[in-house]
Order: structure tokens, then sequence, then C-alpha cells
């Protein structure tokens, strides 16, 4: 009864008008009833019937959107892994839409606090706190924890509130790293805050502070 409720006409048709495009989704739905009136015109044998309609209301644009730093951030780490050719490599809770694709030309071991569920060759997830990695200390050849590391201690995923939460996966990074290993980070970086629950900001000083064992290769912003 719940999945029907999720899946029912009245959920797709209010889930439509949610969320930050609703002003786009108002004008366009004269559009989509003249569109509705016209497909059932020309599709004689295939009638639309209203317990199915799912209506996308906010998505005819004239370019393609996306996300620029998980977009641009997935590129940076492929084509370093391309090139670099580890022997397996480790993510930490980055996205997974990313690390599976990886996955595809170098062992990866993924590691989140939410376990991911699935089955999928090459590619091996793991549940595990980024404050106590499952990892032996100096084990990790390549590690990569890209739009994670403000999120530690805010709650915002089930992890315990910690202030200082940030600071200890930094230190727990750097511990499972192996000697000349490499280690593939993205924080956003700015005005330094709190942006609770949600995430932090950090100074670039401050990243450079939480990876003091490190040395610092190449820095990149967008």
């Amino acid at each position: 009864m719940r999945r029907h409720f999720r899946n029912s006409a009245i959920v797709r048709w209010g889930s439509a008008f949610l969320g930050p495009h609703v002003l786009a989704s108002l004008r366009a739905l004269p559009r989509y009833f003249v569109e509705w009136k016209l497909y059932n015109k020309r599709a004689a044998t295939q009638r639309i019937l209203f317990r199915d309609s799912h209506p996308c209301l906010a998505d005819r644009v004239a370019d393609t959107p996306f996300d620029p730093h998980y977009f641009f951030q997935a590129a940076w780490l492929a084509r370093r892994l391309h090139r670099l050719v580890p022997p397996f490599h480790v993510d930490i809770g980055s996205s997974i839409m990313m690390i599976n694709v990886l996955s595809a030309s170098a062992k990866t071991i993924f590691v989140d606090y939410r376990p991911l569920r699935v089955q999928l060759s090459n590619f091996f997830p793991l549940g595990g706190d980024i404050v106590q990695l499952p990892f032996r200390t100096g084990s990790v050849p390549s590690l990569s924890c890209l739009h994670v590391l403000e999120h530690v201690g805010l709650g915002r995923y089930g992890d315990p509130i910690n202030p200082v939460g940030s600071r200890l996966a930094a230190t727990e990074l750097q511990r499972v790293l192996k000697p000349g290993g490499r280690l593939f980070l993205s924080v956003p970086v700015g005005r330094e805050r709190v942006c609770f629950n949600a995430h932090r900001v950090f100074s670039p000083s401050t990243v450079r502070d939480f990876f003091g064992e490190l040395q610092l290769k190449a820095f990149f912003s967008c």
C-alpha cells in the first residue's frame, strides 16, 4: 500500500511542483495539456491514462544543466587515475555515480557511513566511518574523498555530532595513506563557516593545516 501511494499519480503531480523550479513548472503546465491532447490524437492505439501520468515540467531548457563541482571533480579524478593506474583505489563517501564508473578500469573499494548494497564487478562497497577507517596504517596507495570532509560531524547522514569531525577525518585519511601514495580531495573553500547541518566551508589554509603530514602536489578551484 505504501509503495502504491509513493508511485501514485497524485504524488507524481505533487512532486512536479516542489523544489526550486515551481515557477517554471507552472508556466509549462498549459503546454503539457496541449501536448497531452496532441499525443492522444496521434497515438490512436496508445491512449494516455491519468493514473500513469508523470509530469516533468522543468526539463525543457536550452542547455543541459549540470553541477560544475561534481562534473569537473569527477573528470579531474578519472583522468589522474587513468594516468597513474594504481593497483587498487579506495574512495571514501564520494559520488557513487562517479565511483561506479571508475571501477570499470581500476579495482575500487568504496567506503560509506551508509553502506551501499550493490554487486558489481571490480567494485567493493564497505560500510565504515571516515574517522575510523577499516584499513591498516599506510596501506592505501590511491585514495579519494570528494565533497565529503565538510559533512563529517554535522549529523546530516546519521553520524555523531562532532565539531572537530572534519579534522579527525583528515587525520584518518593521512593514517591509511601509503607512503608515496596519493590523496585526491575536494572541499568547499571560501569564507570559513559552518552551514549547519549541510556542510562546512574552509579557508585553503585550514585545509593545508589539516593535512600537515602530506605534501601538496596540486591545487585547483572552480
